[in-house]
């Protein structure tokens, strides 16, 4: 296992948005990233997570943080464990009052709660061997990111729950 920190949210091509995991112990530029599609809510979380910000009102990862905190639980880590076909797993180690639990979940809620929390995230060597590329073929734009991100607080901001009644 490799720990590795959250490089970014990017979109590739076909503006898809990916969290970008890069190991620890290598320089920016050098090594591999290892790239993980995810839906635009939880990029957004994990972007909300990863700048120290807060939306306005408890996302469903600061509402599971809060639970946790509430019955006694806590994220020790987060693993990436494998690649299947193209679909990336992970597992929550977590301590509880009733003892150590594991938790299969998507890598994207686990790194989104993760961030939270500043639990430490790994990747099995397999899967960053398999599916990392060259941190060189890393460029995405922060100031879109930050724009976006602002977007998604304004409407926030903005929004009326009346507005999605049928």
């Amino acid at each position: 296992m490799v720990q590795v920190r959250v490089l970014g949210v990017a979109l590739d091509a076909a503006r898809q948005h990916i969290v970008l995991l890069k190991p620890l112990l290598e320089e920016p530029g050098e090594g591999r990233v290892l790239p993980i599609w995810i839906g635009a809510q939880e990029a957004t979380s994990i972007l909300i997570a990863v700048q120290g910000e807060q939306a306005p009102r408890p996302l469903s990862h600061d509402l599971i943080t809060t639970l946790f905190g509430t019955v006694g639980a806590r994220i020790d880590r987060v693993d990436v464990t494998r690649i299947d076909d193209g679909t990336f797993y992970a597992e929550l180690s977590l301590t509880t009052p009733t003892g150590p639990q594991v938790l299969d979940s998507r890598p994207s809620d686990a790194i989104a709660l993760a961030v939270r929390v500043q639990a430490p995230i790994w990747v099995a060597d397999e899967v960053l061997d398999e599916a990392g590329i060259p941190a060189e073929m890393v460029d995405f734009d922060h100031d879109e990111e930050e724009e976006k991100l602002d977007e998604f607080k304004r409407f926030l901001d903005e929004v009326d729950p009346e507005d999605f009644q049928g």
